[in-house]
């Protein structure tokens, strides 16, 4: 299969600056953004490869290993990836689902550099691509530069252009796109010599470029976040489009005046690239505008995550790779999981509520969309009843999940958000009720049909007098599906 056939390959993303210590005084600099994708990139296999440049950059700042979702939302190919990373959402909203972007959704989520153009025009923005459509399709003609380098000239030429502009030229906000990588991925496979010696001479050119901007004159007055990120990852025989891990991985490197030096975080996806570019250069994002990202500079942990330390590795799940540590029943501090009318027996990890990550999560069962989770981060809670009955039940599932007390104005109202995806099949049922001063529970939503990922937000209407809230999350089922819980947050007005 010829590479010009093959899925969008990974969008790089690194920030440089200084450390935390200088952030106050990077803040009177000029802000300033260099966006590196190195198509098809696996960051396990940079760290195997002599990649000094890519080396020093995870020293000096911030390493975030992430995945990405699979069919049915899209494949993991270079148009829905590349899409992802530069326009700040999901397949699920910019619509792209192979390499031919049919019905693509760019005017109403456009690219990042579009957005710059748009909130401050006198920005100057430039991007560079071997691989053409991102320049020719994805990045709209309000870009100031946009260059699709001939094939011949292939990276190298890339490289060579981006690193005239970063040394000579006065831009904000660049783009650079390198396919090699993902071209080596294809002929000789991930697990290679000749995949490895890919990442070499793309450490390389990142070096180049990184050097441009380090030697400009005007350096010292500069705030540059530089960020260096991938589209999708490869199998060690070769390619990609699928559901395996490997497939689904990319990752963030970036340095920059508030990301602490060799610091690692599991909470950052591809969307976030998008979002931090912009926010690094001032330019507030609208909600009206539906990103998925976050800026990475603004990190939101939540209960949950608190967890990453306390996870552990497979116990029945013979199929999950014995060193991914991945999941707990111990839940955050004010936390419970209310078991008393769980059954007995099943799959010891899926049994009532779980803490778990993607990476465990997903490795239970491939290819039952469970790679659509797409916007829990990093620790997150699932009831999983198609998993837990893999092994001899007695009983059902019903496992509910209960919230510290938060506290509330009587009378008045709160404000209930959480991230939820939630797969159906009858009799299975979702509920969220709340308790006020622990009193009865009462319900405020009700889960029986499907639900994509996404945020929910309810407001309560706080009963006179009380003075604290409860949230508990039921489920009940069968030999069902699943339902996915993150990022609970719970505020009175």
């Amino acid at each position: 299969m010829s590479r010009r056939s093959l899925l969008l390959s990974a969008a790089a993303l690194t920030v440089t600056a200084g450390p935390l210590a200088t952030a106050a005084r990077a803040a009177a600099k000029t802000p300033k953004v260099l966006v590196i994708g190195l198509d098809g990139a696996l960051l396990t296999r940079i760290k195997d490869a002599d990649a000094p440049h890519l080396d020093a950059l995870m020293a000096a700042g911030l390493t975030a290993p992430s995945s990405i979702y699979a069919n049915p939302l899209a494949p993991t190919m270079s148009g829905p990836g590349w899409s992802t990373l530069i326009t700040g959402v999901w397949p699920d909203k910019h619509n792209v689902r192979d390499n031919a972007f049919t019905g693509h959704r760019f005017a109403q989520y456009p690219d990042f550099l579009t957005r710059i153009e748009t909130a401050k025009p006198s920005l100057t923005t430039y991007a560079v691509s071997s691989w053409a459509p991102i320049t020719d399709t994805v990045l709209s003609a309000r870009v100031d530069t946009r260059v699709s380098t001939p094939s011949a000239e292939y990276d190298t030429g890339t490289t060579s252009r981006a690193v005239a502009r970063l040394a000579n030229g006065n831009p904000d906000a660049v783009f650079v796109q390198l396919d090699n990588i993902d071209h080596a991925g294809h002929d000789h496979g991930a697990a290679s010599s000749q995949y490895l010696a890919a990442i070499h001479g793309a450490d390389a050119q990142v070096g180049q470029m990184v050097n441009a901007v380090r030697s400009r004159a005007s350096y010292a007055g500069e705030d540059w976040l530089i960020m260096i990120t991938a589209d999708h990852g490869h199998t060690d025989a070769g390619g990609h489009g699928g559901s395996t891990l490997p497939e689904r991985q990319t990752f963030l490197i970036a340095t920059g005046p508030t990301l602490a030096p060799g610091s690692v975080r599991y909470d950052v996806k591809m969307p976030d690239v998008a979002a931090s570019a912009l926010a690094h250069l001032g330019i507030a994002i609208d909600p009206a505008w539906g990103l998925d990202g976050r800026p990475v500079q603004q990190p939101t942990p939540d209960d949950f995550d608190t967890l990453r330390a306390k996870l552990s590795p497979r116990t029945d799940e013979t199929g999950i790779p014995a060193s991914v540590l991945g999941h707990t029943h111990t839940p955050p501090a004010g936390w419970s999981v209310d078991n008393s009318a769980m059954g007995t027996g099943g799959v010891t990890e899926w049994r009532g509520w779980t803490f778990t990550t993607d990476e465990f999560w997903t490795a239970a069962q491939r290819d039952q969309q469970r790679e659509s989770n797409l916007r829990a981060r990093n620790v997150f809670a699932v009831a999983d009843g198609d998993e837990w009955y893999d092994k001899p039940v007695t009983g059902t599932f019903d496992s509910t999940l209960v919230s510290p007390a938060h506290p509330v104005t009587g009378g008045g109202t709160a404000t209930l958000t959480y991230t939820t995806y939630y797969r159906h099949e009858s009799p299975q049922k979702g509920e969220v009720l709340v308790s006020y001063d622990d009193a009865a529970p009462v319900t405020v939503r009700t889960y029986t049909a499907d639900v994509p990922s996404r945020t929910e937000t309810l407001t309560l209407k706080v009963p006179a007098g009380a003075r604290t809230a409860r949230v508990r999350f039921r489920c009940t089922a069968g030999n069902n599906w699943y339902w996915v819980i993150d990022g609970v947050r719970l505020t009175s007005s």
